[in-house]
């Protein structure tokens, strides 16, 4: 349900709608638009690069990843909300609140994937990590249906965009707290405090000392979270960019950007669920290798595109390879994490994730700085992430990675 609740914020404010309003309005479509965007996200995710870990390590030695998540949960609500305010010519304005929602979002999104070996066994993590991630387009798919009824109601009655836009704001801030209190009503946090309340930050630094000081004995974990930069970065930018690439370069509209998203969320809640299925069946690198092919493909698909139809088909393929590539990668990095120790590793994941989204986007922001709008030349140059990413997977042992996980964590009480 949290997976359901959060993925109103990415669909609606970071891929369908804020995006696109940020470079055409509050920035009016300046030569640095782009570029503006993208940097307001990289300040966000090196913001949670500098934390995670130590969020993951805290959160590990106090059990606290439910008290922290509702913290993350209400300071994302309330700045989603503030965006509301932001209008034209409102730049700094917006820029500070991105900054400020995005932060409280992702270190959200390391908390709740840290319950995932609480909740399924190490053979079924990759089918529930599925089932959430496709709930999760579930939830925003209907945030987003909602916006869109809005904002065809708003059309038809000849308000501008910098009318209906906040208002999608707030549709989305109520939505992640109502969609959120399942969650906090109802989950159980199943792991133990392992340390005392006199000494915490050490404790916790100390955990986070430790993780990066045996960071070498995970082989193939350290090979996943570099494969994870790259691969992540083109997924990164394309998140972020689409509704902006479908705007400027195939002249969508408000609302046709929000019926790709919402056509797009529905291939990838799919893909999300199926494999699940086949990264449990078949393995986490075949599964992960094959969707980096079919972001390849994606990409090349949209470069080429000069009219709605092949645009269409390629952002139908990023829904499949969206949905799966993020749920196999959840899943592998609790199969390959020590028991006991899931919120300080994927505090490590995060970093990596995080790492990727300023990689990634910045480039497509430079790049469309740099050649004063070739938007087609942004989207290929980040596609060449998956090719990196792709090569680095392959070396992936996952069955030695799972038994040093387990040699790490030591045996069973």
């Amino acid at each position: 349900m949290y997976d359901f609740a959060n993925s109103a914020y990415t669909t609606v404010v970071i891929t369908a709608v804020f995006n696109a309003y940020f470079v055409a309005e509050v920035a009016q479509n300046a030569p640095w638009a782009t570029l503006a965007w993208t940097s307001a996200l990289a300040v966000s995710y090196v913001a949670i690069i500098l934390t995670a870990p130590l969020v993951g390590a805290y959160a590990d030695a106090h059990a606290a990843k439910k008290r922290l998540l509702a913290i993350t949960t209400i300071g994302c609500v309330v700045f989603t909300a503030g965006l509301a305010l932001a209008g034209q010519g409102a730049l700094w304005m917006a820029i500070v609140l991105i900054v400020l929602s995005n932060f409280f979002f992702g270190t959200g999104e390391n908390l709740i994937a840290a319950f995932l070996p609480e909740l399924a066994h190490e053979h079924s993590v990759g089918r529930i990590s599925g089932w959430g991630w496709s709930l999760g387009y579930c939830g925003g798919l209907l945030a987003l249906g909602v916006s869109l009824a809005y904002v065809t109601w708003a059309q038809a009655r000849g308000e501008p965009a910098v009318e209906f836009v906040p208002v999608t704001m707030l549709i989305t801030a109520a939505f992640f707290a109502l969609s959120s209190l399942p969650t906090f009503l109802f989950l159980r946090e199943r792991a133990q405090p392992a340390g005392g309340a006199s000494n915490m930050a050490r404790e916790a630094v100390s955990r986070l000392r430790t993780t990066l000081r045996e960071a070498s004995h995970y082989r193939d974990l350290r090979r996943f979270l570099l494969a994870v930069v790259f691969y992540q970065a083109g997924i990164q930018a394309v998140v972020a960019l689409a509704a902006v690439y479908a705007q400027q370069v195939m002249g969508f509209t408000t609302r046709d950007t929000l019926m790709l998203v919402l056509v797009v969320n529905i291939t990838a809640a799919v893909g999300a669920f199926v494999f699940g299925y086949v990264q449990d069946r078949f393995g986490h690198v075949p599964t992960l290798v094959a969707t980096m092919i079919g972001w390849i493909l994606a990409i090349a698909l949209a470069y080429f595109a000069n009219g709605p139809g092949l645009f269409w088909t390629a952002a139908n393929l990023v829904g499949i390879c969206l949905g799966s590539s993020q749920s196999a990668a959840r899943a592998l990095v609790a199969y390959l994490s020590p028991p006991g120790r899931s919120a300080e590793f994927f505090g490590l994941w995060g970093l990596a994730v995080k790492l990727s989204a300023v990689l990634g986007p910045l480039t497509y922001g430079f790049v469309t700085w740099f050649t004063s709008g070739d938007h087609r030349l942004a989207i290929l140059l980040t596609g060449t992430y998956f090719l990196v990413g792709l090569a680095i997977i392959r070396g992936i042992d996952v069955i030695r990675g799972r038994k040093t996980a387990l040699v790490a964590a030591g045996p069973p009480p």
